[in-house]
């Protein structure tokens, strides 16, 4: 061969016999697998593949497989993507193969276990420091820098990356929401209409007629829970309505902050819970429907709550045990003392995390002002009646209401059940605002300008307790991307038990999800679908019929609503919690502990006196009496005598 061909033959032979052909395998116009961002140990994750044409027609004719790890795998294809379900056990190279193309990630997942730490720091920060804000942020900050630590970088890039996702992804997030921002708005509004009724006169209006039947401490706080309970519709309007109206007059009866934001708090979600035409229902009937398809129940969903009702004890109790408390002048615990500080005028004016910004005067009456207790009270009856219109309206079905073979209630029920409570309460607190605008303009009490800037004053007070709320939203993402209630289910549910008794496991699991999450609507979308047919399972397991099933299966509907709503009840990163120490102007960490040892006594005899014995067949005849004077026993001999 010529020589200068040789030489020219030479570096091609030599290419050809270095090149790679394994890189044809790795080509990613063949194929390319997508993970995760946030991959989470023994929790089923989706993986998606997208392939070329060619390669996604094989795989549907099964002339080839997809492997991951060597094992052939199921998949589903949603628009020309293979999703396939995958557990990551510990840190491992995951190995996707189609055909003879193969591609290599190593997965590094998060421990599950560390999933509890985010909330439980936040928490154990709250109530040892008494402050919320560096409390949520901490938690926030452990989060994110323990999803950040497992994604390969090192320590210091995942120190800055977990600072920088507090605010551009969960912060951005928890606004980025609709039902969210409608609270904000919400929250805003009722702020400027609080605002403009004590400026207008009509607050103090309130004040002097409440003050007719509202002239101790007793009877103050007995009209209190009876507003509670009178506003049932929903737990924000009657959190924020309640708190701000009753403040100015149990102040005078010189009833604590701390008193009054436990009695705001435990009437409004233990009432709307129970209710059965509230803003609750829908989403609970969403809930329990999605369990019933699992396991082929034909009973209506609305049927299925009827019959909850029975047993849905902590709200009950809840209600009870305050009256006891209210009736006989006793508190014990935390609550004690600050009751016999307000008794000697020692009441708290205002809370450190939720300052006023234009000194004390905000909300007393302008100096030209008659009180006139209509100019409070109609913008009131606006939100309140106005709610309601908003939910008929909202939820309105021709079909449904023209079938007579429902009763009234049951179509009421439904209606408001399909409602949309956000815009209802938006509806509903703008028209108050309006008609609070013309109440003062059109008396000639406030100028124009003096309008415009009382409402805008009440929307800057409630700025630092819509911070609060954000960070709580955020704080409730990270707990859902790091699976925190899947971490607490399965520690729980793994126990081996009897039927009877998965009621009042399913509470208290329920309470602690609710707790660390801060979310009783979060904690029954998790729970519904997993518990209810987990308990119709087990019960025939044992050789249960479907009528004692059922029994079990009713107890435990109940069991994930009242849990959720006794781990919200105690819980310092719940929004109702907060928006309870808001309207009472209370110390936020002051109210949940005060809170807590009432919270965790009904919360004990709920389990013991209700739940146990109601799952082992005993008449709700023998329980609710047993329960009562369970709880009446409790005031009466750990309750100390507060003097007015």
């Amino acid at each position: 061969m010529n020589p200068i061909i040789k030489k020219a033959l030479l570096p091609l032979i030599i290419l050809i016999l270095s090149f790679n052909f394994n890189s044809l395998a790795d080509n990613p116009d063949n194929f390319s697998v997508e993970y995760p961002q946030i991959i989470v140990a023994k929790i089923s994750h989706t993986i998606k593949i997208k392939t070329n044409s060619d390669l996604l027609n094989q795989i549907k004719t099964d002339s080839i497989h997809v492997l991951i790890n060597g094992i052939n795998t199921p998949y589903q294809i949603e628009e020309s993507i293979l999703k396939i379900k995958y557990k990551f056990k510990h840190k491992e190279i995951v190995k996707v193969q189609i055909g003879e193309f193969v591609e290599s990630q190593e997965i590094n997942p998060i421990p599950l276990w560390l999933s509890i730490l985010p909330p439980l720091i936040a928490i154990l920060m709250a109530l040892s420091f008494k402050e919320v804000f560096s409390a949520l942020f901490v938690g926030l900050f452990s989060g994110t820098l323990i999803i950040y630590s497992y994604k390969g970088t090192s320590i210091f890039i995942a120190f800055f990356k977990a600072i920088f996702a507090i605010t551009d992804t969960y912060i951005i997030n928890s606004v980025n929401d609709s039902g969210h921002i409608s609270i904000i708005v919400f929250s805003m509004l009722i702020g400027s209409m609080v605002t403009l009724i004590s400026k207008n006169g009509g607050m103090q209006g309130i004040v002097n007629i409440l003050s007719r039947y509202a002239n101790t401490a007793r009877s103050g706080q007995l009209v209190t829970w009876l507003l509670g309970v009178l506003i049932f519709f929903d737990d924000y309007a009657n959190t924020l309505v309640v708190g701000n109206t009753m403040r100015p007059v149990t102040d005078r009866l010189k009833v604590s902050r701390e008193k009054l934001a436990y009695i705001v708090d435990s009437t409004a979600a233990p009432v709307a819970s129970v209710a059965m035409i509230t803003t609750w229902i829908g989403i609970e009937l969403s809930y329990i429907q999605s369990a019933t398809v699992q396991i082929n129940v034909t009973e209506s969903p609305y049927s299925i709550f009827m019959n909850s009702l029975p047993s849905r004890f902590y709200p009950f109790f809840t209600l009870a045990f305050m009256l006891f408390l209210i009736y006989r002048g006793r508190d014990f615990g935390p609550m004690l003392k600050a009751e016999k500080l307000a008794r000697q005028n020692h009441i708290t004016k205002q809370d450190p995390n939720i300052q006023k910004t234009n000194g004390d005067n905000e909300l007393e009456m302008a100096a030209n002002a008659t009180p006139r207790w209509y100019n409070a009270g109609i913008p009131i009856l606006i939100v309140i009646l106005g709610t309601l219109a908003g939910l008929l309206y909202t939820g309105w079905d021709t079909t449904m209401w023209a079938d007579t073979s429902l009763g009234f209630g049951t179509k009421l029920a439904n209606v408001i059940g399909a409602s949309d409570s956000y815009q209802a309460l938006l509806w509903s607190s703008l028209s108050a605002v309006l008609a609070a605008v013309a109440l003062s303009i059109g008396q000639r009490i406030l100028s124009l300008q003096e309008t415009t800037e009382s409402l805008l004053i009440g929307f800057k007070t409630m700025l630092t307790a819509i911070l609060i709320l954000v960070l709580a939203w955020a704080l409730a993402d990270i707990t859902k991307d790091l699976h925190t209630a899947d971490f607490i289910s399965n520690a729980l549910i793994s126990i081996n038990i009897a039927p009877q008794l998965l009621p009042a496991l399913t509470f208290i699991l329920s309470a602690l999800i609710a707790f660390s999450t801060g979310s009783s609507w979060g904690t029954m979308a998790i729970l519904y679908p997993l518990i209810l047919p987990a308990s119709w399972y087990l019960s025939h397991s044992i050789g249960m019929s479907d009528e004692e099933s059922m029994n079990i299966f009713y107890i435990v509907v109940s069991a994930i609503l009242a849990g959720s709503v006794l781990g919200d009840h105690c819980s310092p990163i719940s929004d109702t919690t907060i928006l309870s120490s808001l309207a009472s102007s209370c110390n936020h960490i002051e109210h949940v502990r005060t809170q807590l040892p009432y919270a965790l006594s009904v919360g004990g005899v709920s389990i013991f006196v209700g739940l146990i014995p109601a799952a082992y067949g005993v008449s709700y005849w023998i329980i609710f009496p047993a329960g009562i004077i369970s709880l009446y026993a409790i005031v009466h001999f750990f309750g100390k005598k507060v003097e007015d």
